[in-house]
């Protein structure tokens, strides 16, 4: 089993930022060789994803955040990571992590950006 704990949402005002972070740990898990993700989910619309993170380390991010967001990953301490700089009233939604394209999801943090 996995288990993914995300933390690190708050309220914060517009031009604000926020470091978002996915703990993993699971017996079946190995998180050096795992791409990971991150995605979100605002009020009314369909989740979607924001970034990844290859095990290599190779990142890929949504156009509406290119340039403003940055993920990364720790090895010794199996987390991952999105830095959110220049925050936007339409970044509002619930950020959750995600293990490659598997059904592991966590639990979700909420981030709220007021402008």
């Amino acid at each position: 089993q996995v288990r993914l704990v995300e933390s690190g949402g708050d309220l914060v005002q517009a031009g604000g930022s926020l470091r978002l972070s996915c703990a993993a740990s699971g017996i079946i898990f190995s998180f050096s060789i795992a791409d990971m993700g991150w995605y979100r989910q605002a009020p009314g619309k369909q989740r979607e994803l924001v970034a990844t993170i290859s095990a290599g380390g190779s990142t890929n991010y949504s156009d509406s955040v290119k340039g403003r967001f940055t993920i990364s990953r720790d090895g010794a301490k199996n987390t991952v990571y999105l830095q959110m700089n220049s925050l936007k009233p339409e970044d509002t939604a619930v950020y959750y992590c995600r293990l490659g394209v598997s059904a592991f999801w966590g639990q979700g943090t909420q981030v709220t950006v007021s402008s």
